[in-house]
């Protein structure tokens, strides 16, 4: 998890490009390099070493034979193929996932390049011999990446934090995961992960049979680190999940991390639950609802948005992760984010029929990048940490949102019923996890989290400083005391650029039962056990 810039005119023109550039330092400690390899152009990067944590795999890297450089924020999951492909014919010189990047735009592009990737990234590439600043990211948006255009020239810049260039830049948009820039003015699109051309038409067994091969899979290839790796294990499905697949594949204990208030918290005795069964090394965190208010702030300084189910879900995760960082060596962590947009929501229970349940399946998977993928990515990087997301991985998308969704539409009561039966019988978890009732991780902590901050809210303003955001923030307008609150520590720290998140994360208020004021599953009239 590192962080990026690149600009197509001389940064440092700013004076106070240095001192911006270090508020992208907690994603990259391990090393940080700028350079200008025309004298102009800015390249500019902060390492985490991930994969061959030696010098040697310092970025930038630059093609020995051409006047090419590369900055990339990624993990490359099929960088072995490409090492066996070019050794004959490139000088490798390190063992970095990443480099073999550079002689595969040789031989193809950038569009190409990012097509033949299985892989979380965002790369900022400079052709010298093109005279071209390029840039690309993964489909999901795993990996975080905004441009906008310098305040001196006009020029265009990126970045992996709206953060950096936003004292630098009039314009700041987010770079939109799936495409490339071709360093000509385009934005082109390469990939859209939930584009689906033909449902499958295989059988039900079949489905599962490839939803339990790809998903493993999707957890093997991302196990493989020079570093020690954990795993955030809430208790419910997902994580769960992703826990019981890796210690399936590895044949050994994981180190494992849960999180939630110090009064009755939901998810923890679940998570132990599935710790003891997988026998994991097992860290329970705990935190007080002081702790709560005290991490607002800074959550919402790391996380660029207003959103009220971002803000609220990442608390737990910041302060999980802090721990991580704090008391342990570990710098990479597996994660069950993306599996409720492929498989179904609380609030999907209520899609009427099956393209209702697709065309909002393809909604959440786009916007991803500005919600749960988002939230991951800025709780794991804020301290120092890699997020590894298995139910993002390419293939398993693919399959996955090819799979007719009466298939996926929650028919039996019980909902992501076909995730749950592929892996019914694997003995990876027991029966009372896997077939467990969803609980919303912001309320899994402990109901009494969201109360907090709601509560807090409602001492701070009034009805009238509610009624004045009305004409005060036009776009993304608070409905909420506590929504307004979030909102204006976000303008403290980023005005102007609201614009960024499209809207609230709600369920869809045009299907019957999801017509709430809230965007806690706990508000829905089929919120189960789990959440009592």
């Amino acid at each position: 998890m590192c962080g990026l810039f690149g600009s197509l005119g001389n940064a440092l023109k700013f004076p106070e490009f240095k001192d911006v550039f270090s508020q992208l330092r907690h994603r990259g400690p391990d090393d940080t390099e700028i350079v200008q390899p025309n004298g102009e152009v800015t390249l500019a990067f902060h390492r985490l070493a991930i994969m061959d944590t030696t010098h040697a795999g310092d970025q930038p890297f630059k093609d020995p034979e051409r006047a090419v450089w590369l900055i990339c924020n990624g993990e490359i999951y099929n960088h072995l193929e490409f090492y066996e492909k070019y050794k004959d014919t490139y000088p490798f010189h390190s063992h970095s996932d990443c480099e073999p990047l550079l002689p595969l735009y040789r031989q193809y592009g950038i569009g190409e390049m990012a097509r033949r990737l299985d892989a979380e990234f965002a790369l900022v590439i400079w052709d010298g011999e093109q005279n071209k600043l390029l840039a690309a990211r993964d489909p999901i948006g795993i990996r975080p990446l905004f441009y906008g255009f310098s305040r001196i020239d006009g020029k265009i810049m990126f970045a992996s934090e709206l953060k950096v260039l936003a004292p630098l830049c009039g314009e700041v948009r987010t770079f939109p995961p799936g495409y490339y820039y071709d360093g000509a003015g385009n934005f082109v699109c390469y990939h859209r992960a939930s584009e689906v051309a033909k449902f499958h038409a295989d059988s039900q067994e079949l489905v599962l049979k490839n939803i339990r091969e790809k998903l493993i899979e999707g957890v093997r290839k991302r196990l493989v680190a020079d570093v020690p790796v954990g795993y955030l294990l809430s208790g419910g499905l997902d994580s769960s999940l992703v826990c019981g697949i890796a210690a399936h594949v590895l044949k050994k204990p994981l180190v494992t991390f849960s999180v939630g208030l110090n009064k009755n918290p939901i998810d923890l005795p679940y998570a132990k639950k599935v710790a003891d069964f997988i026998r994991s090394t097992h860290h329970e965190v705990t935190f007080t609802e002081e702790d709560t208010l005290a991490a607002v702030r800074d959550v919402i300084w790391h996380l660029e948005t207003w959103d009220i189910t971002t803000i609220r879900a990442s608390i737990g995760m910041y302060l999980v992760c802090k721990y991580i960082h704090e008391k342990t060596k570990i710098k990479v962590v597996l994660t069950g984010e993306v599996s409720d947009e492929i498989f179904g929501y609380k609030y999907t229970d209520f899609a009427p029929d099956g393209a209702e349940f697709q065309k909002e399946a393809v909604k959440r998977i786009d916007e991803l990048f500005m919600y749960d993928v988002l939230r991951a990515d800025r709780c794991i990087s804020a301290h120092s940490l890699e997020a590894r997301v298995p139910f993002a991985d390419l293939d398993f998308v693919r399959y996955c949102m090819a799979i007719p969704p009466e298939l996926k539409m929650n028919t039996t009561g019980m909902g992501k019923y076909i995730l749950r039966k592929a892996f019914d019988g694997m003995d990876i978890l027991p029966d009372e996890i896997l077939w467990r009732e969803k609980a919303a991780f912001s309320d899994a902590v402990g109901h009494s989290m969201v109360d907090t901050l709601k509560a807090f809210a409602e001492q701070k303003y009034t009805d009238a400083d509610l009624q004045r955001a009305k004409s005060q923030f036009p776009h993304g307008t608070p409905f909420t005391k506590e929504s307004l609150w979030y909102r204006e520590v976000f303008e403290e720290f980023y005005p102007g650029r609201a614009e960024l998140i499209k809207d609230f994360w709600m369920p869809n208020r045009t299907w019957e039962g999801c017509n709430v004021s809230d965007p806690s599953a706990r508000v829905l009239s089929n919120y189960g056990k789990s959440g009592v």
